[in-house]
């Protein structure tokens, strides 16, 4: 299984980075750490994770609370959100319309 990050999973990661940055310094680093390790488990579990929204699989992140959007389609998975599960449901349904 291949891993593809659309542009828009690439800016909300660095999103997640520089809040996390700001709040000490190093933790941006270790956010970014965390969230491609979950990502990575993407090449063996792709596909077996729900799909609530009824389009794409979500996995939730281990260590912060977001969640990892993606499409499982010939042998790819592709992250299309990367998103704070803090915030309210209803713009993360429109985020991923």
């Amino acid at each position: 299984m291949q891993i593809c990050l659309t542009q828009s999973a690439e800016a909300d990661l660095l999103t997640g980075f520089m809040f996390y940055e700001r709040q000490q310094a190093g933790l941006g680093a270790y956010f970014l750490d965390s969230l491609y390790a979950d990502i990575d488990s993407l090449m063996l579990y792709a596909g077996v994770h729900p799909k609530p929204t009824g389009r794409f699989h979500r996995i939730l992140a281990k260590r912060f609370p977001f969640a990892i959007y993606y499409d499982v389609a010939n042998d790819v998975a592709t992250i299309v959100a990367v998103l704070d599960c803090r915030q309210n449901p209803a713009s993360i349904t429109m985020r991923l319309d």
